[in-house]
């Protein structure tokens, strides 16, 4: 059966990075779960079709969250002294350790998955722990929530706590288990997720490489966050020229293998090179890499030279799921970085900032961040009434306006053309 239905508002998205797309009081029409189009006036063929009228609201697509650790949320903004790898030590792997109850794992997801449904995230690429029963309760409550999400059962089989390590058969065979459990899904998808390269072996990748293969799967994992892990990695992996080799080495970098890497903060140029060509992409993190002292990426780099690029809340080194969040911190990073580090590397915008947290993420997912025809059809619709100011704004104000001082929740959210609320 045929579903066709128009929003009415104050539409916005970008088409291309930094180019915004105002249309005020237009009509945007869902049919079949994607976007039919834009327009001021609904065509003859569409009237009568039911519409939504959400006045002088603005309409936004729904934000991508490319990098969060559903694990880590019941501990946001605790530890922020510390340097990524005495945070995991302290924070990250004692909190994990406690999903292996899977009472403890279903209520601590309950939390998570409340709040991810009620921001203005509508994908996200997700870590869970490496404890399988644990991840596909967390796909389940994510399913119930109408959430298209990847969720990744994490691998770790070295240089971790007892309590969260497996071994390279243990891993490797759970892994395969819950990719056969996870055929069920429809809106949830499973994605490999190796937490970094100081946790899994040689041997480990070199299964989890043969398993993508198999199942025809994509891959997440962190990269070049920091130096003293960049420098561990050189040392766990001697015959690696760069970091990103320790993947690619197992098939696990792009190209057939769809990648995000989160942080990618010190990438050198023979690294970036391998993720153009492989087309992988990159997660940038602003507050995690300000939280946890790793340093600010080279985002405007990056998109001169035509990397592939979307924003993560990293949660939990990032204290804040809120994408908007991500949004201004990207802006107010790269104006340091262009102040303090590299004057070529000029501050990014508003408009480049909403593409990445739209279009530019949303690309790994497929057609999603845009309101082209054809895209999927997510958008939140954002109520600035209660943001009083005496200016007469325009949309492009207003929308700078919700990005800055909102509390990030929207009035309504669709996801793949589903009202969520």
């Amino acid at each position: 059966m045929e579903q066709i239905f128009a929003l009415k508002g104050n539409v916005i998205y970008t088409p291309t990075c930094g180019q915004l797309e105002l249309r005020p009081e237009s009509y945007l029409v869902c049919k079949n779960g994607v976007v039919a189009g834009v327009f001021e006036s609904l065509p003859e063929w569409y009237l009568g079709i039911p519409v939504e009228d959400y006045g002088d609201k603005l309409i936004l697509p729904g934000l991508v969250d490319l990098h969060v650790h559903a694990s880590q949320y019941a501990y946001r903004g605790l530890g922020m002294d510390m340097e990524l790898l005495d945070w995991l030590e302290h924070n990250a792997f004692p909190e994990e350790s406690r999903f292996a109850d899977l009472d403890y794992a279903r209520r601590a997801y309950q939390v998570f998955t409340e709040q991810l449904k009620f921001s203005a995230t509508t994908r996200a690429c997700i870590f869970a722990t490496l404890h399988r029963s644990a991840t596909h309760i967390l796909m389940e409550l994510l399913e119930q929530a109408g959430q298209p999400c990847f969720v990744g059962k994490v691998n770790m089989d070295r240089n971790s706590p007892d309590t969260l390590r497996e071994t390279t058969a243990e891993s490797l065979s759970e892994t395969r288990q819950w990719l056969e459990e996870s055929s069920g899904f429809h809106l949830v998808r499973p994605i490999l997720t190796p937490r970094f390269t100081p946790s899994c072996t040689d041997e480990l990748m070199d299964g989890l490489g043969e398993l993508q293969r198999a199942f025809g799967v994509p891959m997440q994992s962190h990269l070049s966050e920091n130096r003293s892990e960049i420098q561990w990695v050189a040392e766990l992996c001697p015959v690696t020229r760069f970091y990103g080799e320790s993947y690619a080495r197992a098939g696990l970098f792009g190209g057939n293998c769809p990648t995000v890497m989160a942080h990618c903060v010190w990438s050198g140029e023979e690294e970036r090179a391998l993720m153009k060509e492989k087309g992988v992409f990159i997660a940038h993190c602003p507050q995690s890499n300000m939280n946890v002292s790793s340093g600010i990426a080279p985002i405007r780099t990056f998109l001169r030279e035509g990397q592939r690029v979307g924003l993560g809340s990293d949660v939990a080194g990032g204290a804040h799921l809120s994408i908007f969040r991500a949004m201004t911190d990207a802006i107010q990073c790269s104006k340091l970085r262009w102040r303090l580090v590299d004057p070529d590397d000029s501050a990014l915008t508003l408009a480049e900032v909403l593409y990445l947290a739209t279009k530019g993420g949303g690309a790994f997912f497929g057609k999603v961040g845009s309101f082209e025809p054809g895209y999927a059809f997510d958008a939140v619709v954002m109520d600035d009434s209660n943001l009083p100011t005496t200016r007469n704004c325009t949309l492009a104000e207003r929308l700078e306006r919700v990005v800055y001082l909102s509390d990030g929740r929207p009035f309504a959210k669709y996801a793949a053309g589903k009202r969520l609320f």
